[in-house]
């Protein structure tokens, strides 16, 4: 028996018997205002994050620019066809060269302006890292108050993978200097477009 063997076998010879369940989650009074939307929005742009609203006719206008620059686009949804197919990534490194990457969250916080996603939203987990620039769809029918009320949401419990993004990456030295898109994306931008069938 290999020392590894040997350890989880104790482990489990000690292990106490009866169920174990986990502690009740406290439900705590929001702490943002009854517009949800604007109050994600506020708290996203304190991250560093940014909404831009769709217009008629073009719910990317507010990213326009970011796309036409792009050259390669990784696009799970299917509102936007992308030049990188993420469902045929065999690797996580494919897609270290994703200029922008266009996936929807399951939802959004408005209490600290983060979005949820899961495997199902992101297909290939990295992309959320690797890309320059995430571009992110929310309904928002479902913007929650609080990490509280999120944490009941069921996609917690039964996602093999489930990461909050609460802005790009960010980074502060010593002297507070703070830095953005330091070792993940660069930009996060929401934009606010309801769910499709």
């Amino acid at each position: 028996m290999s020392a590894r063997d040997a350890i989880l076998a104790e482990i489990r010879r000690n292990r106490p018997s009866g169920d174990f369940p986990l502690p009740e989650l406290p439900l705590f009074a929001p702490l943002v205002g009854d517009d949800l939307v604007a109050e994600f929005g506020e708290r996203l742009k304190r991250m560093g994050g940014r909404v831009a609203e769709p217009q008629a006719g073009d719910i990317f206008a507010g990213v326009r620019e970011r796309l036409d620059g792009a050259k390669v686009i990784a696009s799970a949804v299917p509102e936007l066809t992308g030049n990188r197919d993420l469902r045929s990534i065999r690797y996580p490194q494919e897609v270290e060269d994703v200029d922008v990457a266009v996936v929807r969250a399951v939802f959004g916080i408005a209490e600290t302006g983060s979005v949820l996603f899961t495997e199902d939203q992101l297909i290939v987990n990295a992309v959320a890292y690797l890309a320059q620039h995430l571009v992110v769809l929310l309904d928002p029918a479902d913007i929650l108050p609080n990490v509280q009320a999120a944490y009941r949401r069921r996609e917690f419990g039964h996602s093999a993978y489930a990461v909050l993004h609460t802005g790009p990456s960010a980074t502060a030295d010593i002297e507070g200097v703070l830095i953005h898109g330091a070792q993940g994306v660069r930009s996060l931008t929401v934009v606010m477009q309801p769910k499709t069938a």
